[in-house]
């Protein structure tokens, strides 16, 4: 059994206006012993969220067990040097990593950051799982449906490359255990009737196809909330679900578990945890 935990941590800021980093490790802990954890909303260098503490560092430190995988959305030079976006842990070995950068198609009419996929191909036995955590923008449509779009085309060049395999060549030509399948997590910003998420769910070419695990697993029964539930400042619209776990069709069969923390307040959104053979 795999698990994965995938949560917007909100820097570590929770509904009672404290940032705790070892809060948001207890309790994502508490959710379950998780093979891969998943954090957006990581800062290093912007003092207005952290504190002053390289969240990167301070969370590797409170999972000593994982290797840490930090290549944030937003990496600013100066001194400080700024950075903030997504962060991934892992017990499973590490075989690759690679940042994807996010369209971010003009939009003058609202504030905007550059938004990013992060892949981490993880070994399971001799096989392996691409587990990619993402954060889209909230502020512009125009932008989160691209970035949408774009997460649904690079599945669509996953299942393709997986269907033809290059011979494995010297050094960086080296080729990769047989990858199972995606496993796409983290904050989307949508709700399940906005075009972005049917962006995501389109079937592609080929039968590639990411399919949402919650009603893979639970039917008809909504999302549970993952955001909202006790902060009602931010989200005036009350508790309603923006996370989500996307795996490719072939992975739905190994679904087995996907469960939300809806008591928590450690943060602004609710830790999800999935399980899949």
């Amino acid at each position: 059994m795999t698990s994965i935990l995938s949560w917007n941590i909100q820097f570590g800021l929770g509904v009672d206006g404290e940032v705790d980093l070892s809060r948001i490790a207890r309790v994502a802990k508490a959710m379950g012993d998780a093979d891969v954890v998943c954090f957006q909303e990581v800062s290093a260098g912007y003092d207005i969220f952290d504190r002053g503490e390289d969240q990167a560092k301070a969370l590797a430190a409170l999972y000593p067990g994982h290797e840490p995988v930090f290549i944030p959305a937003v990496d600013r030079a100066g001194t400080p040097r700024r950075r903030f976006g997504n962060m991934m842990l892992s017990r499973l070995p590490v075989l690759d990593i690679v940042s994807h950068a996010l369209p971010r198609p003009a939009d003058p009419s609202v504030i905007h950051m550059q938004r990013q996929a992060l892949e981490a191909v993880v070994a399971v036995g001799d096989r392996a799982l691409r587990v990619v955590t993402t954060h889209l923008e909230y502020h512009s449509l125009t932008q989160r449906h691209a970035q949408a779009a774009r997460l649904a085309a690079l599945e669509a060049e996953w299942h393709e490359a997986a269907a033809n395999v290059p011979p494995s060549g010297k050094g960086p030509y080296g080729t990769l255990p047989p990858i199972d399948g995606t496993v796409l997590c983290g904050d989307f910003n949508f709700p399940t009737d906005e075009t972005s998420y049917a962006a995501i769910t389109a079937s592609g070419a080929d039968g590639a196809r990411l399919v949402d695990a919650w009603p893979a697993l639970h039917g008809g029964r909504p999302h549970d909330p993952t955001c909202g539930v006790h902060d009602h400042v931010q989200w005036k619209q009350g508790a309603h679900a923006r996370d989500f776990f996307f795996v490719s069709a072939a992975l739905r069969p190994r679904l087995r578990a996907l469960a939300v923390d809806t008591r928590t307040d450690a943060s602004d959104h609710q830790p999800l945890l999935l399980s899949l053979d």
